[in-house]
């Protein structure tokens, strides 16, 4: 029964909320993808469980021992001059506290051209945001579930204006060693702005993911499927570019069916050897795909693929993901382990 309560709960928030999740919420570049392991497998997985520090980002609840002592680093150019990164550490204190995780996510917008109301040239100007987290992991006495939570304070300055606030991400991941399977659900950015741009509070981009994968008992490939944007059903938009002009000149807007939305919210991805020094990754996002898309013509938006190479106490991370034919994305990570083994 509470299964089946758990269920119509959640598919009630899914269907009280519309609408799309573009342009609504301030520090969207808490959602950028900046792990290239995460961006090879197509982003947002949460059920990772292992040695990888970044994944502390990505769900708290994934913070564990094994990430004691290493150092990650990631940066990733957007597009033109827009670059973004993070930095994440884990600290075990003892056997009792377990493991502590910091972290720091910052993008850097460039430098822009300043106008005034008459197209006049007036100072140059910058943006950019950074957040810094700190993570902790629970594992529940004589069970397999492990409960995480992430507390970020965040800055902004886009141009003279600046705010600043703060979030909080939950996490939930249950690991089935029998059958090698993980679960998870996480609660992003959960949180507000203490002080705003220009007097106008503004919501952050909440979002609930969950997500399942397992490792193949006879192959070695560990396989990820993820729900993103749980909070809201409809994700998808009619694209002005597809809709069609009649003889008469009505226009008739595209239209999403309801399975063509319900995969906007799926995402797969795939590692294979994932306990090799050498890894090979593939992901494929959806709604990427799809809001990317090229009429008549194909660009594989939504595909992702890296690779993962281990070099004794250095682990060497790189994405490569198609977004549209003017340009996609590269992403490069180092982790550094400072204990004793790899």
């Amino acid at each position: 029964m509470s299964q089946k309560l758990l269920f119509y709960f959640l598919f009630l928030i899914c269907y009280a909320t519309y609408g799309q999740i573009g342009g609504k919420h301030t520090y969207e570049f808490l959602n950028l993808i900046t792990s290239p392991r995460q961006a090879a497998l197509g982003g947002k997985v949460i059920t990772i469980y292992d040695e990888d520090v970044n994944q502390a980002l990505f769900n708290p609840a994934s913070i564990n021992q094994d990430m004691d002592r290493r150092l990650s680093l990631n940066y990733g150019n957007y597009y033109q001059e827009v670059t973004y990164g993070t930095a994440s550490f884990a600290y075990t204190y003892d056997q009792h506290f377990q493991t502590i995780q910091a972290g720091i996510n910052y993008i850097n917008y460039g430098k822009f051209d300043g106008y005034d109301e008459n197209g006049l040239p007036t100072n140059s100007f910058t943006g950019s945001e950074i957040a810094l987290s700190l993570g902790y992991a629970y594992n529940i006495p004589y069970t397999d579930i492990h409960l995480g939570a992430n507390a970020k304070l965040i800055e902004s300055t886009l141009e003279t204006y600046n705010s600043f606030g703060a979030a909080l991400d939950l996490g939930m991941l249950y690991i089935d060693e029998k059958n090698d399977i993980n679960w998870a659900v996480t609660l992003k950015n959960i949180g507000t702005q203490f002080t705003t741009y220009d007097g106008t509070r503004e919501p952050l981009p909440f979002e609930m993911i969950a997500g399942v994968s397992q490792e193949l008992e006879h192959v070695p490939i560990r396989w990820h499927f993820t729900l993103e944007n749980l909070q809201q059903w409809n994700v998808a938009f009619s694209n002005p570019v597809r809709s069609q002009t009649s003889i008469d000149g009505s226009v008739t807007e595209e239209k999403v069916s309801f399975f063509n939305n319900a995969l906007r919210h799926m995402i797969f991805g795939a590692e294979f050897f994932p306990k090799k020094a050498f890894n090979l990754r593939l992901g494929y996002n959806f709604r990427r795909a799809e809001e990317l898309r090229i009429e008549e013509q194909r660009n594989f938006s939504g595909l992702s693929v890296g690779f993962g190479l281990k070099l004794n106490k250095l682990k060497f991370n790189y994405s490569y993901s198609k977004y549209t034919l003017a340009g996609n994305t590269s992403l490069f990570g180092l982790i550094i382990n400072f204990g004793e083994d790899f």
